[in-house]
């Protein structure tokens, strides 16, 4: 039997972590989107013959339970009607089998060595059209799955190391930008091909068996890691409600759990969450993993591992037909955004209970989505698709940080002038919406203001974003962060729109988003000053 000494797991480990890594670049640099290439909106990872996550990069937290999830369900669909083989890639976006939305795209490549499968490369990418009812196929009315866009099931997009065009131009033939489909199919092509030869080269250096008793040993450690943290929280049991609001604005919809620490690990009961909705904010089971698997990260180690080992002390319970797991066909498109940050933001407060100061106070909580497109006056159509950044919940010992990504996007923005280069949109003004963050002993990262102006022809936005009726609360005594609002002027004139819009513009018509800001940790002291350090 083959002894390993302790260097050899670590180096394979470091080297497995920058092949996704590597993969992400891949992808990035070869993408034609904006939403790609610059807001990287996209998540690469390993995996090996059975399935079992092996390494993620450090790309998006709501694609951290929902691509090794998806992953094990798409093999499953393959298997029904097909057979794995060398030179094939594998396309899916179902929601209900991938496990986010119908933007996520997922590329799957089998890896073989010499004629047996060894392993997956696999990366999750947000296409910013795929069809449906309105630009940027993430319709804040829409009433079901199929009119959110294109559903596709595991189906070939490589054969024999070739594309296979007919899958492509499906795809493509279903897009408002059919162009920019082609383009970022092939980049995550790119990224598969990158992530199979620096998995390829690693069994090569070490062989098989060397390379097999690293990854069990790999997996055990991160194991043991999270079980030891899990351990540090004490035993006990700690529960949480929230509320999202509906299209109305109404905080109406119920998201509650109860977290129970015992020596088995962590489990999770989303028992009294609401039923599934009508509108496009029910989320997949893939989407409430990835949300516990990001918040357990955040509160223990951030620095272990994140592979199948990860995930043994875990168990998650979530009735079905609920709004995390809602059955075919509601509609998810926000799910995937605004549920997923909701959902964050339940497990951080039940933990806080936990572990108080551990935890910070509330971020924004909403990605504060984006969607516009249209047809220029030449013809061309346009998509566009963006999250913004929100203020960040103080944490303990130091103030939140203004005008964030938080939670389970981590996406950048778009640049101006990437925006203002290929979209018919002048961006008028971006800036932090000040004092908008809670006052505390630290206080809450602020909001921002993000105003578009379309310049020629005639689009289609729509807006999904929440908090604009509850603030985001403080934590241990301090204040809230303030509510988001969206506005529309035209002719001069400004006037309100809803968090969840759908509206049409004209050209000259400008579109304004103010994100929340984040809630205050700790009370002032006795004078009124708050302590707390300036934002960068």
């Amino acid at each position: 039997m083959i002894a390993l000494d302790p260097i050899t797991p670590e180096v394979i480990k470091g080297a497995l972590l920058y092949a996704s890594e590597e993969m992400g670049i891949a992808v990035r640099n070869s993408a034609y989107s904006p939403n790609i290439k610059e807001r990287l909106d996209h998540s690469c990872a390993l995996f090996d013959r059975s399935g079992r996550l092996i390494a993620q990069a450090e790309h998006i937290p709501v694609h951290l339970g929902s691509l090794p999830w998806g992953l094990k369900r798409s093999l499953l669909e393959i298997a029904k009607s097909a057979v794995l083989g060398a030179g094939q890639m594998w396309i899916v976006n179902d929601p209900y089998i991938a496990g986010t939305h119908l933007n996520d795209i997922t590329v799957i490549r089998p890896i073989f060595m010499h004629a047996e499968l060894i392993g997956f490369a696999a990366n999750k990418a947000h296409h910013t059209d795929v069809g449906g009812m309105a630009p940027g196929s993430m319709c804040a009315d829409a009433p079901d799955l199929f009119a959110e866009g294109l559903v596709v099931p595991p189906c070939l997009l490589v054969e024999a190391d070739r594309i296979v065009e007919p899958t492509v131009a499906w795809l493509a033939a279903n897009s408002r930008t059919p162009a920019a489909r082609r383009g970022d199919l092939r980049a995550q092509i790119a990224g598969n091909f990158t992530g199979e030869r620096r998995f390829l080269e690693l069994i090569a250096r070490y062989g098989r068996a060397t390379f097999d008793l690293a990854i069990e040993q790999i997996l055990n450690a991160s194991e043991q890691r999270m079980r030891t943290k899990l351990a540090e929280l004490g035993e006990g049991t700690f529960s949480c409600t929230d509320y999202l609001e509906d299209r109305d604005g109404s905080p109406s919809i119920v998201l509650t759990v109860t977290v129970r620490l015992d020596k088995n690990g962590a489990h999770f009961d989303y028992s009294g969450t609401a039923q599934q909705v009508a509108e496009p904010l029910n989320a997949p089971y893939g989407v409430t993993l990835s949300g516990v698997h990001y918040a357990l990260r955040a509160l223990t180690d951030p620095t272990i591992p994140m592979n199948e080992g990860c995930f043994r002390p875990v168990f998650v319970h979530v009735p079905e037909g609920s709004l995390l797991n809602p059955r075919r066909p509601a509609p998810v498109s926000g799910g995937n955004v605004e549920t997923s940050m909701r959902n964050a933001d339940l497990i951080l407060q039940a933990f806080a209970k936990a572990a108080p100061h551990r935890v910070p106070a509330c971020s924004g909580g909403t990605m504060s989505n984006v969607m516009l497109g249209g047809t220029t006056p030449g013809g061309q159509s346009w998509a566009f698709y963006e999250t913004n950044g929100c203020g960040m919940g103080a944490r303990p010992g130091m103030d939140g940080i203004s005008g964030i990504q938080c939670h389970m996007t981590n996406t950048l923005n778009t640049p101006i002038e990437a925006i203002e280069r290929y979209y018919p949109l002048r961006v008028t003004r971006y800036e932090f919406a000040d004092e908008t963050g809670g006052s505390g002993r630290y206080r809450g990262g602020d909001g921002l203001i993000r105003a578009l102006e379309l310049t020629e022809g005639t689009a289609r936005c729509s807006l999904l974003a929440d908090r604009h009726r509850v603030q985001p609360p403080g934590a241990q005594g301090a204040a809230p962060g303030a509510c988001g609002c969206h506005h529309l002027t035209r002719g001069g004139v400004r006037s309100a729109l809803p968090a969840k819009a759908t509206c049409e513009l004209q050209s000259g018509d400008g579109l304004e988003i103010q994100t929340p800001g984040g809630g205050g940790y700790g009370a002032q002291a006795a004078n009124g000053r708050a302590f707390s350090i300036p934002s960068p």
